[in-house]
């Protein structure tokens, strides 16, 4: 409930461009970094429900779809568009890499204050990605080792 639009944007060191193709949406991860010390996350202080993804919009037509990544969190993120597996929202196996597969990726926005694919999105800047979505259901990821785990999904449907 209550977000709505780039929340905190105005503390960010750069954001996305104001024009995007097709249906834009804003993500806004979110962590527990500061109470974790905000270093490397490791076995013993993931913990699931310590981050998450906050997304102004569950829905889009079928098209193009442009996501915008507003990190206002304490650690650096990601965001990847994966089909939504059978099953819940969540469930995806964590490997022995800390990280979910992202086979069948359908884009990524990991680069700071960039479009696209790059080292990860850091705190207190944007990134954001533009891609081609059939109808259908997908699962948001940010699959930094230990972040899925600790709960940084959501659904997302194409109509």
């Amino acid at each position: 409930g209550g977000f709505s639009g780039r929340a905190g944007a105005g503390a960010l060191s750069c954001s996305a461009p104001t024009r995007l193709a097709g249906s834009v949406v804003d993500v806004v991860p979110w962590d527990m970094g500061s109470m974790m010390g905000g270093g490397p996350m490791m076995r013993g202080t993931a913990r699931p429900g310590t981050m998450g993804l906050r997304v102004s919009g569950s829905t889009a037509a079928a098209g193009t779809v442009s996501f915008v990544v507003d990190n206002v969190g304490f650690r650096t993120h990601e965001l990847v568009v994966l089909q939504l597996i059978p099953g819940s929202i969540g469930e995806r196996p964590v490997g022995s890499d800390d990280k979910v597969s992202e086979a069948g990726s359908l884009g990524e926005a990991s680069r700071s204050c960039g479009s696209g694919a790059g080292g990860g999105i850091k705190a207190g800047s944007a990134g954001w990605m533009t891609v081609h979505l059939p109808a259908g259901r997908y699962e948001l990821v940010c699959n930094i080792p230990w972040h899925y785990y600790s709960g940084m999904y959501a659904e997302f449907d194409v109509t």
